[in-house]
């Protein structure tokens, strides 16, 4: 089996599982409020990661150096997702999803503050496409801003700084340790955030299966991306991953009745394009002359 081949089937169970989160939490979402749903994945993720840690015996990796890095990385990623949780609750499903693919384009922006890294005249004009295409869905003036769309908009931006800080992590800490601390820190937060006005909803039956399914989505997803980032170029990888913004439109339309616009859709292709220029810019600046 080809490379390629690897990379797409991996990228197709990345696609199921993001979209399966989004589908779980709108399942439960009358039931359980973003804080507890956070607070019960994180705490089955502990579960997962320290057996799948012994089972491999990766434990030895977990270290507490940088423990500061990782509070700041996983406060934002809590935030993030919390934010995006919520989202999916009250608008269509594609708008969330498409906001969420802004989250590179915010990696553009902050990583020359906390990476050091130069902000060219490519990113620059990435961004600017990418922003258009907020614009466009968003489109401020034409229609009241949503909380939903804020909140969406707001994911992408926690998820960017939680991006730009696991880069800084990945150059001394494993796999294994981030995620270790990922699940531990945002444990500690959703109690903390969902015990805040003195109750914590007990999941019924009903909603089990559906926690169980967002922890493991969750995890599984970024797996799949990761592996098939490096078995395959991101110029093959992120065209597939942004399949998942028409599948769950699908999705929406199928099981909820949403539909999307024109707006929408060139909205959705600016991201898009903005993603792709910047990537494939930087993929041919690394690509030496023959």
């Amino acid at each position: 089996m080809s490379d390629t081949l690897k990379a797409a089937l991996w990228m197709s169970g990345a696609i199921f599982s993001f979209s399966s989160m989004a589908i779980a939490a709108r399942s439960i979402a009358l039931e359980l409020d973003t804080f507890e749903i956070m607070m019960y994945r994180s705490l089955a993720g502990i579960a997962i990661i320290l057996s799948i840690g012994k089972m491999v015996g990766s434990l030895s990796q977990i270290t507490c150096r940088h423990l500061g890095l990782h509070l700041v990385r996983n406060v934002a990623h809590f935030f993030g997702q919390n934010l995006w949780f919520y989202a999916v609750t009250i608008i269509p499903l594609a708008q969330v999803f498409a906001l969420e693919f802004t989250s590179p384009l915010w990696v553009l922006i902050f990583s020359p503050f906390l990476l050091g890294e130069k902000l060219t005249n490519t990113r620059v004009f990435a961004s600017l496409i990418g922003f258009a295409g907020i614009l466009m869905i968003a489109r401020p003036g034409a229609a009241p801003l949503s909380p939903g769309l804020l909140a969406a908009a707001a994911s992408a931006i926690g998820f960017a700084f939680s991006i730009i800080f696991t880069k800084r992590l990945t150059r001394s800490e494993t796999i294994t340790c981030i995620l270790f601390y990922l699940t531990v820190v945002q444990a500690g937060l959703g109690v903390v955030f969902a015990g805040y006005d003195g109750t914590i909803t007990i999941p019924s039956l009903t909603s089990l299966p559906w926690l169980a399914l967002i922890s493991c989505a969750g995890l599984f997803a970024h797996f799949c991306l990761t592996t098939a980032l490096k078995i395959a170029p991101a110029t093959f990888v992120i065209p597939i991953d942004f399949i998942r913004l028409p599948l769950i439109a699908l999705v929406g339309a199928i099981l909820y009745g949403e539909s999307i616009d024109t707006w929408f859709v060139c909205g959705a292709l600016l991201i898009f394009g903005g993603n792709y220029f910047n990537i494939l810019t930087q993929t041919r600046r690394k690509t030496p002359n023959c």
